[in-house]
């Protein structure tokens, strides 16, 4: 499954150090967080997607905890 959320973050080089910490996550696929139009993409195993994005969220928060995930 792959989803869009709106993601608020503060830099360039913050949304590029998240994407590389949220890749070596267990069960992502695929992930994308893009600075200029403030949206992160995730891919992950239907069964397993919110399982997924409860860990994205977390480790966002250990990394950038001004940084808010939401739905659009």
């Amino acid at each position: 499954m792959k989803k869009k959320f709106k993601c608020e973050v503060d830099c360039a080089n913050c949304a590029q150090k998240l994407q590389n910490a949220l890749a070596k996550l267990d069960g992502v696929e695929e992930i994308s967080v893009n600075f200029m139009t403030q949206k992160l993409t995730l891919t992950a195993a239907d069964e397993r997607f919110d399982e997924v994005f409860d860990a994205v969220v977390r480790k966002t928060r250990q990394i950038e905890p001004d940084t808010v995930i939401s739905e659009k």
